[in-house]
């Protein structure tokens, strides 16, 4: 979600379908609404899950999940672990780094969860697994740096 922290209204509370009580930005990043759409929750503890379910644009020519699919979600779950200490502020992704240690199909939920290793001045250090069926797929970390309004 590269320079796309929605601050104004925040992200918005899907009412309907699969993901009705998730939330979603959308209409802020054009290449993430196109590449989605991706979800996510926090739940009564303040863990945070973000999902999406896999279509066939996702897919890459031998009919798995694409990685550049899997790192485009990674980028969106980073800000979406990172939500809370986003508020109030737009950020960039400064590094994103995956290790993909399986695949998804046609029409499975992906899934994953994860938690903010370490939110400084302006930089927040984040990690996570994205996994679908309780299988892991991939191994992510990054860091996310806000910036000011121009």
């Amino acid at each position: 979600m590269d320079g796309g922290n929605e601050v104004e209204g925040g992200p918005r509370l899907c009412q309907e379908g699969e993901f009705a009580g998730w939330r979603t930005w959308d209409g802020v990043d054009p290449f993430e609404d196109q590449s989605g759409p991706f979800y996510f929750r926090e739940d009564e503890a303040g863990r945070v899950t973000a999902a999406f379910r896999a279509e066939k644009k996702h897919m890459n020519g031998g009919g798995f999940m694409h990685g550049g699919c899997m790192m485009t979600f990674a980028d969106y779950c980073l800000f979406a672990i990172a939500n809370k200490e986003l508020k109030d502020s737009r950020a960039v992704t400064v590094s994103l780094n995956g290790e993909f240690v399986g695949p998804a199909a046609v029409g499975d939920l992906v899934e994953a969860t994860g938690e903010v290793v370490k939110a400084g001045g302006s930089l927040l250090f984040v990690r996570g697994l994205i996994s679908t069926g309780g299988r892991p797929m991939l191994n992510f970390s990054g860091v996310v740096k806000k910036i000011r309004p121009r």
